[in-house]
């Protein structure tokens, strides 16, 4: 088999690592992996191609920020790729992220439909069958099941449409685009977006549940059996690439000002800017770091928290849950999305949405050990979630949707 992965960036971002394990397993198994990635940085130990650039991506940017077409722009890009794709001759495409400013999304499908290629798309968030947003969780927005307009969301969530509501129009042209591809097979993390694919207008196609996996050689419990007793103080670990609102950053800020004097809030992923108004606000209280330096320095922070805290308010299946478990370290998450799926009664605890007394409480319980929870439950949990299995998965159906479409290939 010959794979084509298209993603926005290659081995940044939990997409990013996804997919580049991706890669490295499908050339493992003697089949061959190209790689279409979006923008830069890119790595020449992929084979493959950069499909965009940054006078592109800009305009692009520009494009949604005054027209409100994340998605179509970057057509001469998209062109080129394809001519790209024609000569690389891939028997499957697997798509991942395909907004981010780097494709034009009608092109590429109409260019799926015509050479009949096999697909399978992984879909990490809502973006595709709404005419905006990529998370409408929170703003229990349901318009995306018969339609979408009057979003009053289109300046304000991602991706960032300024000046200009269009989100009847581009839920059209992404449905137009997107249905009708002869061999496409949808994969979902979340049995949660696989339940919201069927009201969508991508209900034609069918889903198939593959959760994210994690490295368990990387993420695992430290060497020291009493790490955790050995910390000065208690610690309530959040992680994000981006701290936004959708991810709680408000709730750790309650947090900070409700529990013990003795215990600290240790957020990771903090831009500048936040480390200067949360540093101000909190002082000590508080431990920021703006990133870690690797997956093993990362892995340390899970070890030695006493309980990790995902607040987030719209996600799909976070790994930084499983990331958390698989270091023995207990979760405590909102019921959002499929974020709740990962976690077992005996690995942490599950709050109703946006519920911070509830948030609270499940945290106050863990520093207090009115509730507790082995390293060894913890870890157990984690395992389900080797990510070789996940992509073992993958390559089975690669197999499967390929026979379905008539080829051959082994």
């Amino acid at each position: 088999m010959k794979i084509l992965l298209v993603n926005t960036v290659i081995n940044r971002g939990s997409v990013g690592r996804i997919t580049a394990d991706l890669y490295r397993e499908i050339e493992a198994s003697g089949n061959e992996a190209i790689l279409g990635i979006g923008r830069e940085p890119w790595d020449d130990s992929y084979k493959g191609k950069l499909i965009g650039n940054k006078g592109d991506f800009y305009v692009h940017v520009m494009k949604n920020f005054v027209q409100g077409e994340a998605g179509f722009g970057s057509d001469a890009v998209t062109a080129q790729f394809l001519k790209w794709v024609d000569e690389e001759k891939p028997d499957l495409i697997h798509l991942q992220n395909i907004h981010g400013f780097y494709i034009q999304i009608e092109r590429l499908f109409a260019y799926i439909k015509k050479r009949n290629i096999p697909v399978v798309w992984t879909l990490h968030d809502c973006w595709p069958y709404t005419g905006h947003c990529a998370f409408y969780d929170y703003a229990a927005c349901d318009k995306w099941k018969t339609g979408c307009n009057n979003c009053i969301h289109h300046a304000k969530v991602y991706p960032y449409a300024l000046l200009k509501d269009n989100s009847v129009i581009s839920y059209n042209r992404k449905r137009k685009a997107f249905c009708g591809v002869k061999n496409l097979t949808i994969v979902t993390p979340s049995k949660w977006l696989k339940g919201q694919l069927s009201e969508s207008f991508l209900k034609e196609y069918p889903v198939e549940v593959i959760y994210n996996g994690i490295d368990l050689d990387i993420f695992k419990p430290s060497e020291d059996p009493d790490i955790k007793a050995k910390q000065p103080y208690p610690i309530v670990l959040g992680v994000a690439n981006v701290w936004e609102h959708r991810k709680g950053l408000s709730y750790f800020k309650k947090l900070a000002r409700d529990l013990p004097d003795n215990c600290k809030i240790h957020l990771i992923g903090v831009n500048k800017k936040q480390i200067k108004e949360l540093s101000k606000e909190f002082g000590d209280k508080m431990i920021l770091t703006p990133h870690t330096n690797g997956q093993a320095e990362l892995a340390q922070a899970y070890q030695e928290a006493t309980v990790f805290v995902n607040a987030t308010l719209e996600d799909n299946f976070p790994t930084t849950n499983l990331e958390a478990m698989a270091c023995g370290t207990p979760v405590i998450t909102y019921q959002t999305g499929g974020s709740g799926e990962s976690v077992s009664d005996q690995s942490g605890i599950v709050v109703y949405r946006a519920s911070y007394d509830g948030l609270l409480q499940a945290v106050k319980d863990v520093l207090d050990g009115t509730k507790t929870f082995s390293q060894d439950d913890c870890r157990k949990q984690a395992l389900n979630y080797d990510k070789h299995t996940r992509y073992q998965e993958y390559l089975e159906l690669y197999k499967k949707v390929l026979q379905q479409a008539g080829h051959t290939q082994e």
